[in-house]
Protein backbone atom coordinates (compact mmCIF):
# COMPACT_ATOMS: atom_id res chain seq x y z
CA UNK A 1 0.00 0.00 0.00
CA UNK A 2 1.51 3.40 -0.91
CA UNK A 3 2.62 5.64 1.90
CA UNK A 4 0.25 8.59 2.06
CA UNK A 5 0.25 9.79 5.66
CA UNK A 6 3.50 10.76 7.35
CA UNK A 7 4.11 11.98 10.90
CA UNK A 8 7.12 14.18 11.52
CA UNK A 9 8.14 14.21 15.19
CA UNK A 10 9.72 17.59 15.94
CA UNK A 11 9.51 20.98 14.24
CA UNK A 12 13.24 21.63 14.15
CA UNK A 13 14.85 22.71 10.88
CA UNK A 14 15.34 19.14 9.65
CA UNK A 15 11.76 18.13 10.38
CA UNK A 16 10.28 21.25 8.81
CA UNK A 17 12.31 20.77 5.63
CA UNK A 18 11.16 17.14 5.47
CA UNK A 19 7.57 18.34 5.84
CA UNK A 20 8.03 20.89 3.04
CA UNK A 21 9.54 18.36 0.63
CA UNK A 22 6.90 15.71 1.33
CA UNK A 23 3.91 18.06 1.34
CA UNK A 24 5.04 19.63 -1.94
CA UNK A 25 4.82 16.15 -3.47
CA UNK A 26 1.29 15.58 -2.30
CA UNK A 27 1.76 13.51 0.85
CA UNK A 28 -0.37 14.09 3.93
CA UNK A 29 2.08 15.41 6.51
CA UNK A 30 1.50 16.03 10.23
CA UNK A 31 4.26 17.72 12.24
CA UNK A 32 4.05 17.21 16.00
CA UNK A 33 6.10 19.55 18.21
CA UNK A 34 6.07 19.49 22.01
CA UNK A 35 7.15 23.15 22.33
CA UNK A 36 4.87 26.11 21.69
CA UNK A 37 6.84 27.34 18.68
CA UNK A 38 8.84 25.84 15.80
CA UNK A 39 12.61 25.69 15.62
CA UNK A 40 13.86 23.08 18.07
CA UNK A 41 17.34 24.28 19.00
CA UNK A 42 16.68 27.40 16.92
CA UNK A 43 14.78 28.85 19.86
CA UNK A 44 14.11 32.24 21.40
CA UNK A 45 14.32 33.42 25.00
CA UNK A 46 11.99 36.21 26.06
CA UNK A 47 13.08 38.82 28.57
CA UNK A 48 10.26 41.29 29.06
CA UNK A 49 9.30 42.53 25.60
CA UNK A 50 12.63 41.42 24.14
CA UNK A 51 13.06 38.27 22.04
CA UNK A 52 16.60 36.91 21.95
CA UNK A 53 17.91 34.19 19.63
CA UNK A 54 19.24 31.53 22.01
CA UNK A 55 20.30 28.89 19.51
CA UNK A 56 22.05 29.11 16.13
CA UNK A 57 22.92 32.68 15.19
CA UNK A 58 24.79 32.39 11.87
CA UNK A 59 22.97 31.99 8.53
CA UNK A 60 25.17 30.46 5.81
CA UNK A 61 24.75 28.35 2.65
CA UNK A 62 21.83 30.43 1.49
CA UNK A 63 21.62 28.35 -1.69
CA UNK A 64 20.43 25.35 0.34
CA UNK A 65 17.34 27.27 1.40
CA UNK A 66 16.87 28.83 -2.04
CA UNK A 67 16.64 25.30 -3.45
CA UNK A 68 14.14 24.18 -0.79
CA UNK A 69 11.78 27.10 -1.41
CA UNK A 70 12.15 27.07 -5.21
CA UNK A 71 11.45 23.34 -5.51
CA UNK A 72 8.37 23.84 -3.32
CA UNK A 73 7.10 26.48 -5.75
CA UNK A 74 7.91 29.44 -3.52
CA UNK A 75 10.55 32.14 -3.16
CA UNK A 76 12.82 32.44 -0.13
CA UNK A 77 12.76 36.23 -0.41
CA UNK A 78 8.97 36.22 0.06
CA UNK A 79 9.40 34.54 3.44
CA UNK A 80 12.72 35.83 4.82
CA UNK A 81 14.52 39.15 4.58
CA UNK A 82 18.28 38.55 4.45
CA UNK A 83 21.15 41.03 4.42
CA UNK A 84 24.72 39.97 3.60
CA UNK A 85 27.45 41.07 5.99
CA UNK A 86 30.84 42.49 5.04
CA UNK A 87 32.53 41.64 8.34
CA UNK A 88 31.96 37.98 9.24
CA UNK A 89 33.15 38.31 12.85
CA UNK A 90 35.41 40.34 15.14
CA UNK A 91 37.96 38.45 17.26
CA UNK A 92 39.92 39.53 20.33
CA UNK A 93 42.68 38.09 22.51
CA UNK A 94 43.26 41.20 24.63
CA UNK A 95 42.35 44.86 24.55
CA UNK A 96 45.11 45.45 21.99
CA UNK A 97 44.80 42.27 19.87
CA UNK A 98 41.83 42.36 17.51
CA UNK A 99 41.20 40.88 14.08
CA UNK A 100 38.20 41.11 11.76
CA UNK A 101 37.41 38.49 9.11
CA UNK A 102 35.74 39.84 5.99
CA UNK A 103 33.52 38.36 3.32
CA UNK A 104 36.03 39.81 0.85
CA UNK A 105 39.05 37.50 0.99
CA UNK A 106 41.47 40.25 -0.05
CA UNK A 107 40.36 42.46 2.84
CA UNK A 108 40.95 39.57 5.23
CA UNK A 109 44.41 39.01 3.76
CA UNK A 110 45.23 42.67 4.40
CA UNK A 111 43.82 42.48 7.94
CA UNK A 112 45.87 39.37 8.75
CA UNK A 113 48.96 41.04 7.35
CA UNK A 114 48.45 44.00 9.68
CA UNK A 115 47.70 41.68 12.60
CA UNK A 116 50.30 38.92 12.21
CA UNK A 117 52.62 39.86 9.35
CA UNK A 118 52.91 39.40 5.59
CA UNK A 119 54.02 35.76 5.84
CA UNK A 120 50.86 34.77 7.71
CA UNK A 121 48.76 36.67 5.19
CA UNK A 122 50.32 34.58 2.39
CA UNK A 123 49.69 31.41 4.39
CA UNK A 124 46.05 32.43 4.81
CA UNK A 125 45.66 32.47 1.03
CA UNK A 126 46.91 28.87 0.93
CA UNK A 127 44.56 27.96 3.77
CA UNK A 128 41.61 29.32 1.79
CA UNK A 129 42.58 27.20 -1.20
CA UNK A 130 42.81 24.12 1.01
CA UNK A 131 39.38 24.82 2.58
CA UNK A 132 37.86 25.25 -0.89
CA UNK A 133 39.38 21.94 -2.06
CA UNK A 134 37.92 20.15 0.96
CA UNK A 135 34.45 21.55 0.34
CA UNK A 136 34.45 20.82 -3.39
CA UNK A 137 35.76 17.29 -2.80
CA UNK A 138 33.13 16.41 -0.19
CA UNK A 139 30.06 18.39 -1.26
CA UNK A 140 28.55 15.90 -3.70
CA UNK A 141 29.98 12.52 -2.70
CA UNK A 142 29.65 13.05 1.07
CA UNK A 143 27.51 15.99 2.23
CA UNK A 144 24.68 15.42 -0.27
CA UNK A 145 24.98 11.62 -0.25
CA UNK A 146 22.40 9.57 1.62
CA UNK A 147 24.67 7.05 3.31
CA UNK A 148 28.38 7.59 2.68
CA UNK A 149 31.14 5.33 3.91
CA UNK A 150 34.88 5.41 3.21
CA UNK A 151 34.65 3.04 0.25
CA UNK A 152 31.64 4.77 -1.31
CA UNK A 153 33.32 8.14 -0.85
CA UNK A 154 36.37 6.97 -2.83
CA UNK A 155 34.09 5.42 -5.44
CA UNK A 156 31.96 8.52 -5.84
CA UNK A 157 34.99 10.78 -6.11
CA UNK A 158 36.17 8.68 -9.04
CA UNK A 159 39.63 8.67 -10.56
CA UNK A 160 39.59 12.41 -11.17
CA UNK A 161 38.51 13.14 -7.61
CA UNK A 162 40.92 10.84 -5.82
CA UNK A 163 43.86 13.29 -5.86
CA UNK A 164 41.59 15.86 -4.22
CA UNK A 165 40.59 13.29 -1.62
CA UNK A 166 44.24 12.78 -0.75
CA UNK A 167 44.90 16.53 -0.61
CA UNK A 168 42.22 17.13 2.02
CA UNK A 169 44.26 15.04 4.51
CA UNK A 170 41.32 13.28 6.18
CA UNK A 171 43.52 11.48 8.69
CA UNK A 172 45.09 14.65 10.14
CA UNK A 173 43.52 16.45 13.06
CA UNK A 174 42.29 19.97 12.42
CA UNK A 175 44.92 21.37 14.79
CA UNK A 176 47.70 19.51 12.98
CA UNK A 177 46.54 20.81 9.62
CA UNK A 178 46.24 24.37 10.89
CA UNK A 179 49.81 24.14 12.16
CA UNK A 180 50.89 23.49 8.58
CA UNK A 181 49.18 26.72 7.50
CA UNK A 182 49.84 29.14 10.36
CA UNK A 183 52.74 29.84 12.70
CA UNK A 184 50.80 32.37 14.77
CA UNK A 185 48.97 30.48 17.53
CA UNK A 186 46.20 33.06 17.56
CA UNK A 187 45.31 32.26 13.97
CA UNK A 188 45.29 28.56 14.76
CA UNK A 189 42.84 29.36 17.57
CA UNK A 190 40.64 31.46 15.32
CA UNK A 191 40.31 28.88 12.54
CA UNK A 192 40.34 25.95 14.95
CA UNK A 193 37.14 27.35 16.42
CA UNK A 194 35.27 26.19 13.32
CA UNK A 195 35.34 22.67 14.78
CA UNK A 196 33.07 23.90 17.58
CA UNK A 197 30.41 24.69 14.96
CA UNK A 198 29.69 20.96 15.05
CA UNK A 199 30.44 20.56 18.74
CA UNK A 200 33.96 19.18 18.51
CA UNK A 201 37.51 19.84 19.64
CA UNK A 202 40.02 21.08 17.03
CA UNK A 203 42.58 18.77 18.65
CA UNK A 204 40.42 15.71 17.95
CA UNK A 205 38.31 16.67 14.93
CA UNK A 206 39.48 15.83 11.40
CA UNK A 207 41.07 18.45 9.18
CA UNK A 208 38.13 18.15 6.79
CA UNK A 209 36.12 20.48 9.04
CA UNK A 210 38.19 23.33 7.65
CA UNK A 211 35.59 23.36 4.87
CA UNK A 212 33.48 25.51 7.22
CA UNK A 213 35.89 28.38 6.56
CA UNK A 214 35.09 28.14 2.85
CA UNK A 215 31.35 28.03 3.57
CA UNK A 216 31.54 31.28 5.55
CA UNK A 217 33.55 32.94 2.79
CA UNK A 218 30.66 32.18 0.43
CA UNK A 219 28.47 34.45 2.51
CA UNK A 220 26.99 35.12 5.92
CA UNK A 221 23.60 36.79 6.17
CA UNK A 222 21.63 38.57 8.88
CA UNK A 223 17.99 37.47 9.16
CA UNK A 224 15.54 40.27 9.76
CA UNK A 225 13.74 39.54 13.04
CA UNK A 226 16.37 37.00 14.14
CA UNK A 227 17.38 33.48 13.20
CA UNK A 228 14.22 32.03 14.74
CA UNK A 229 12.35 33.52 11.78
CA UNK A 230 14.00 30.89 9.58
CA UNK A 231 12.02 28.20 11.41
CA UNK A 232 8.87 30.33 11.34
CA UNK A 233 9.25 30.74 7.57
CA UNK A 234 9.68 27.00 6.98
CA UNK A 235 6.64 26.23 9.16
CA UNK A 236 4.58 28.75 7.16
CA UNK A 237 5.76 27.21 3.89
CA UNK A 238 4.93 23.68 5.05
CA UNK A 239 1.44 24.77 6.11
CA UNK A 240 0.88 26.59 2.81
CA UNK A 241 1.57 23.27 1.08
CA UNK A 242 -1.06 21.47 3.15
CA UNK A 243 1.00 20.13 6.07
CA UNK A 244 -0.39 20.53 9.57
CA UNK A 245 1.86 21.66 12.42
CA UNK A 246 0.63 20.94 15.94
CA UNK A 247 2.42 22.59 18.85
CA UNK A 248 2.45 21.42 22.47
CA UNK A 249 1.97 17.91 21.12
CA UNK A 250 4.42 15.79 23.12
CA UNK A 251 5.15 12.45 21.44
CA UNK A 252 5.71 9.80 24.12
CA UNK A 253 6.04 6.71 21.91
CA UNK A 254 6.61 5.71 18.31
CA UNK A 255 4.24 2.85 17.58
CA UNK A 256 4.97 -0.27 15.56
CA UNK A 257 2.58 -2.19 13.37
CA UNK A 258 3.58 -5.37 11.52
CA UNK A 259 7.27 -4.78 12.18
CA UNK A 260 7.44 -1.17 11.01
CA UNK A 261 6.77 2.31 12.37
CA UNK A 262 3.03 2.86 12.25
CA UNK A 263 2.27 6.06 14.15
CA UNK A 264 2.73 7.69 17.54
CA UNK A 265 1.20 7.98 20.97
CA UNK A 266 1.13 11.41 22.57
CA UNK A 267 1.74 12.02 26.27
CA UNK A 268 -1.97 12.84 26.49
CA UNK A 269 -2.77 9.27 25.42
CA UNK A 270 -3.95 10.19 21.94
CA UNK A 271 -2.79 7.80 19.22
CA UNK A 272 -2.20 8.91 15.65
CA UNK A 273 -1.58 6.30 12.99
CA UNK A 274 0.49 6.82 9.88
CA UNK A 275 2.28 4.92 7.15
CA UNK A 276 5.70 6.33 8.08
CA UNK A 277 7.33 8.39 10.82
CA UNK A 278 10.20 10.86 10.51
CA UNK A 279 11.97 11.51 13.80
CA UNK A 280 13.48 15.00 14.02
CA UNK A 281 15.00 14.84 17.47
CA UNK A 282 18.37 13.80 18.80
CA UNK A 283 18.76 10.10 18.03
CA UNK A 284 20.07 9.59 21.57
CA UNK A 285 16.44 9.79 22.72
CA UNK A 286 15.56 6.81 20.53
CA UNK A 287 18.50 4.74 21.74
CA UNK A 288 17.64 5.54 25.37
CA UNK A 289 14.08 4.28 24.94
CA UNK A 290 12.52 7.72 25.45
CA UNK A 291 10.20 7.06 22.48
CA UNK A 292 9.35 3.54 23.60
CA UNK A 293 11.32 0.34 23.99
CA UNK A 294 10.21 -0.85 20.56
CA UNK A 295 12.39 1.69 18.73
CA UNK A 296 15.39 1.48 21.07
CA UNK A 297 17.29 -0.66 18.54
CA UNK A 298 16.52 1.63 15.59
CA UNK A 299 19.83 3.47 16.03
CA UNK A 300 23.17 2.77 17.66
CA UNK A 301 23.70 4.16 21.15
CA UNK A 302 26.27 6.94 21.56
CA UNK A 303 28.17 6.68 24.88
CA UNK A 304 28.50 9.85 26.98
CA UNK A 305 32.18 10.08 26.00
CA UNK A 306 31.10 10.42 22.38
CA UNK A 307 28.84 13.40 22.93
CA UNK A 308 29.47 16.76 21.34
CA UNK A 309 29.80 20.05 23.17
CA UNK A 310 27.12 21.54 25.34
CA UNK A 311 27.19 25.15 26.52
CA UNK A 312 26.40 27.61 29.25
CA UNK A 313 24.63 30.60 27.74
CA UNK A 314 23.60 33.96 29.11
CA UNK A 315 20.70 35.68 27.36
CA UNK A 316 20.86 39.31 28.40
CA UNK A 317 19.37 42.73 27.95
CA UNK A 318 22.26 44.88 29.12
CA UNK A 319 24.21 48.05 28.52
CA UNK A 320 27.73 47.60 27.19
CA UNK A 321 30.75 49.85 26.86
CA UNK A 322 34.32 49.64 25.70
CA UNK A 323 34.84 46.97 23.06
CA UNK A 324 33.18 47.77 19.70
CA UNK A 325 30.91 44.75 19.33
CA UNK A 326 29.60 43.62 15.96
CA UNK A 327 26.79 41.11 15.46
CA UNK A 328 29.35 38.30 15.88
CA UNK A 329 32.32 38.74 18.25
CA UNK A 330 34.65 36.09 19.70
CA UNK A 331 36.90 36.44 22.75
CA UNK A 332 39.69 33.90 23.18
CA UNK A 333 41.36 32.63 26.33
CA UNK A 334 45.11 32.21 26.66
CA UNK A 335 45.41 28.40 26.53
CA UNK A 336 43.30 26.76 23.82
CA UNK A 337 44.55 23.24 24.51
CA UNK A 338 43.63 23.53 28.20
CA UNK A 339 40.13 24.66 27.28
CA UNK A 340 39.34 21.50 25.33
CA UNK A 341 41.22 19.25 27.72
CA UNK A 342 38.98 20.57 30.48
CA UNK A 343 35.82 19.88 28.46
CA UNK A 344 36.60 16.54 26.79
CA UNK A 345 39.39 15.25 29.02
CA UNK A 346 38.28 16.28 32.51
CA UNK A 347 34.58 16.73 31.71
CA UNK A 348 34.50 20.10 33.46
CA UNK A 349 33.63 23.65 32.51
CA UNK A 350 36.83 25.26 31.17
CA UNK A 351 38.77 27.36 33.62
CA UNK A 352 39.16 29.97 30.88
CA UNK A 353 37.09 29.31 27.80
CA UNK A 354 36.38 31.11 24.57
CA UNK A 355 33.33 33.39 24.77
CA UNK A 356 31.11 34.03 21.76
CA UNK A 357 28.90 37.12 21.92
CA UNK A 358 26.02 37.68 19.52
CA UNK A 359 24.94 41.33 19.76
CA UNK A 360 21.50 41.08 18.19
CA UNK A 361 20.79 44.79 17.85
CA UNK A 362 23.98 45.34 15.84
CA UNK A 363 25.06 44.54 12.32
CA UNK A 364 28.48 44.42 10.72
CA UNK A 365 29.38 48.11 10.98
CA UNK A 366 30.74 50.07 13.92
CA UNK A 367 28.20 52.85 13.36
CA UNK A 368 25.30 50.47 14.16
CA UNK A 369 25.84 50.46 17.92
CA UNK A 370 22.51 50.84 19.77
CA UNK A 371 21.83 53.51 22.33
CA UNK A 372 21.04 52.07 25.75
CA UNK A 373 20.58 48.38 26.68
CA UNK A 374 20.92 45.78 23.94
CA UNK A 375 20.10 42.10 23.40
CA UNK A 376 23.05 39.75 23.85
CA UNK A 377 23.68 36.03 23.74
CA UNK A 378 26.94 35.05 25.45
CA UNK A 379 28.07 31.44 25.02
CA UNK A 380 30.72 29.37 26.80
CA UNK A 381 31.38 25.80 25.64
CA UNK A 382 30.81 23.15 28.33
CA UNK A 383 30.78 19.36 28.70
CA UNK A 384 27.55 17.51 27.90
CA UNK A 385 26.89 16.06 31.35
CA UNK A 386 23.60 17.72 32.18
CA UNK A 387 21.99 14.34 32.85
CA UNK A 388 24.38 13.56 35.70
CA UNK A 389 25.58 16.94 36.98
CA UNK A 390 23.25 19.65 38.34
CA UNK A 391 25.30 22.80 37.55
CA UNK A 392 24.24 24.49 40.78
CA UNK A 393 24.07 28.20 41.48
CA UNK A 394 27.52 28.44 43.03
CA UNK A 395 29.16 26.77 40.04
CA UNK A 396 27.32 28.97 37.56
CA UNK A 397 28.24 32.13 39.47
CA UNK A 398 31.89 31.09 39.36
CA UNK A 399 31.65 30.42 35.61
CA UNK A 400 29.99 33.76 35.08
CA UNK A 401 32.69 35.60 36.99
CA UNK A 402 35.42 33.99 34.89
CA UNK A 403 33.59 34.51 31.60
CA UNK A 404 32.84 38.17 32.07
CA UNK A 405 36.33 38.80 33.45
CA UNK A 406 37.70 37.53 30.13
CA UNK A 407 35.45 39.98 28.32
CA UNK A 408 36.72 42.79 30.52
CA UNK A 409 40.33 41.81 29.80
CA UNK A 410 39.50 42.29 26.12
CA UNK A 411 37.94 45.68 26.81
CA UNK A 412 34.23 44.83 27.02
CA UNK A 413 32.14 45.76 30.06
CA UNK A 414 28.66 44.25 30.25
CA UNK A 415 26.43 45.92 32.84
CA UNK A 416 23.95 43.15 33.56
CA UNK A 417 21.23 42.68 36.16
CA UNK A 418 19.57 39.48 37.43
CA UNK A 419 16.17 40.76 36.27
CA UNK A 420 17.28 40.92 32.64
CA UNK A 421 19.42 37.78 32.53
CA UNK A 422 18.56 34.15 31.72
CA UNK A 423 21.15 31.40 32.16
CA UNK A 424 20.89 28.07 30.32
CA UNK A 425 23.12 25.21 31.47
CA UNK A 426 23.74 21.70 30.11
CA UNK A 427 21.20 20.46 32.67
CA UNK A 428 18.55 22.74 31.14
CA UNK A 429 19.52 21.65 27.63
CA UNK A 430 19.08 18.05 28.80
CA UNK A 431 15.52 18.91 29.83
CA UNK A 432 14.87 20.54 26.48
CA UNK A 433 16.52 17.77 24.46
CA UNK A 434 16.25 14.55 26.51
CA UNK A 435 18.92 11.84 26.67
CA UNK A 436 21.62 14.14 25.26
CA UNK A 437 23.21 15.33 28.51
CA UNK A 438 22.82 18.75 26.90
CA UNK A 439 24.92 17.92 23.82
CA UNK A 440 23.87 20.39 21.15
CA UNK A 441 25.32 18.73 18.04
CA UNK A 442 24.67 15.00 18.40
CA UNK A 443 27.88 13.00 18.63
CA UNK A 444 31.25 14.73 18.45
CA UNK A 445 33.13 14.61 15.15
CA UNK A 446 36.32 13.19 16.63
CA UNK A 447 38.58 11.07 14.45
CA UNK A 448 38.37 10.52 10.71
CA UNK A 449 35.69 7.83 11.03
CA UNK A 450 33.25 9.89 13.11
CA UNK A 451 31.56 11.48 10.12
CA UNK A 452 30.68 8.03 8.78
CA UNK A 453 29.08 6.84 12.02
CA UNK A 454 26.27 9.38 12.20
CA UNK A 455 22.95 7.64 11.55
CA UNK A 456 21.71 7.84 7.95
CA UNK A 457 18.22 8.88 6.87
CA UNK A 458 16.84 5.35 7.14
CA UNK A 459 16.83 3.90 10.65
CA UNK A 460 17.10 0.19 11.34
CA UNK A 461 13.31 0.03 11.71
CA UNK A 462 11.29 0.02 8.50
CA UNK A 463 9.13 3.08 8.12
CA UNK A 464 11.15 5.15 10.59
CA UNK A 465 13.30 7.88 9.06
CA UNK A 466 15.71 10.29 10.72
CA UNK A 467 16.40 14.00 10.30
CA UNK A 468 18.23 16.66 12.31
CA UNK A 469 21.68 17.68 13.43
CA UNK A 470 22.44 14.34 15.12
CA UNK A 471 22.12 12.52 11.78
CA UNK A 472 24.05 12.69 8.51
CA UNK A 473 25.41 15.05 7.19
CA UNK A 474 25.90 16.70 10.60
CA UNK A 475 25.19 19.64 12.84
CA UNK A 476 24.52 23.23 11.84
CA UNK A 477 21.49 24.87 10.27
CA UNK A 478 22.21 24.12 6.58
CA UNK A 479 23.31 20.57 7.40
CA UNK A 480 20.15 19.97 9.40
CA UNK A 481 18.17 21.26 6.42
CA UNK A 482 20.05 18.85 4.15
CA UNK A 483 19.26 16.00 6.54
CA UNK A 484 15.58 16.84 6.14
CA UNK A 485 15.91 16.66 2.39
CA UNK A 486 17.72 13.33 2.57
CA UNK A 487 15.03 11.89 4.87
CA UNK A 488 12.28 13.00 2.49
CA UNK A 489 14.16 11.61 -0.51
CA UNK A 490 14.68 8.26 1.21
CA UNK A 491 11.00 8.00 2.11
CA UNK A 492 9.89 8.96 -1.39
CA UNK A 493 12.32 6.44 -2.90
CA UNK A 494 10.92 3.68 -0.69
CA UNK A 495 7.42 4.73 -1.64
CA UNK A 496 8.23 4.52 -5.32
CA UNK A 497 9.63 1.01 -4.94
CA UNK A 498 6.53 -0.42 -3.23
Amino acid sequence: MPTEKVIVVGAGIGGLVTAVDLASRGLEVHVLERAATPGGKMREVRIGDHRIDAGPTVFTMRWVFEEIFTEAGASLSDYLKLRPVEILARHAWSEQERLDLFADQERTIDAIGDFAGAAEARRYRGFCEHARTIFETLDGPFIRSSRPNPLSLVSRCGVSGFPGLRRIKPFDSMWQALGQHFKDQRLRQLFGRYSTYCGSSPFLAPATLMLIAHVEQQGVWLVEGGMHQTAVALARLAESLGATVRYQADVAEILQERGRAGGVRLASGEQIHADAVVFNGDVAALAAGRLGSGVRQAVAKVPPAGRSLSAITWSLVARTEGFPLLRHSVFFGRDYAAEFDDIFGRSQVPREGTIYVCAQDRGDRDDEAPQGPERLLCLLNAPAKGDRHPFDTAEIEQCEQRAFSLLERCGLQVHRTPETSRVTTPAVFEQLFPATGGALYGQASHGWQASFTRPPSRSKLAGLYLAGGSTHPGAGVPMAAMSGRLAAAALLSDLAST
